[in-house]
């Protein structure tokens, strides 16, 4: 039986794809973060990167370290997302 190998790029994408749709919830934030974005419809990581600052901290009860624990949490996962000055 031959094997065909799946090329790098092809293995890289099917990696990406799947790490988009991980859900907040895996993501290892406290409960209250994961909560605060559910309850704004941010269910995946997809959801979450197409939010900007302002939108993360306009939500209820969602403040600066908050918004600093999300993003410690997408750059363990390989999202690095910029950090704006306050």
């Amino acid at each position: 039986m031959t094997r065909i190998p799946i090329n790098r790029a092809q293995a890289k994408s099917q990696d990406l794809a799947e790490r988009l749709e991980m859900s907040t919830a895996e993501m290892g934030l406290a409960v209250r973060t994961t909560n605060c974005l559910e309850e704004q419809g941010v269910f995946t990581i997809n959801d979450l990167l197409h939010c900007t600052r302002d939108d993360l901290l306009s939500i209820s009860n969602f403040g600066e370290k908050t918004l600093d624990e999300v993003y410690k949490a997408l750059e363990k996962i390989g999202f690095d997302r910029p950090r704006q000055a306050k």
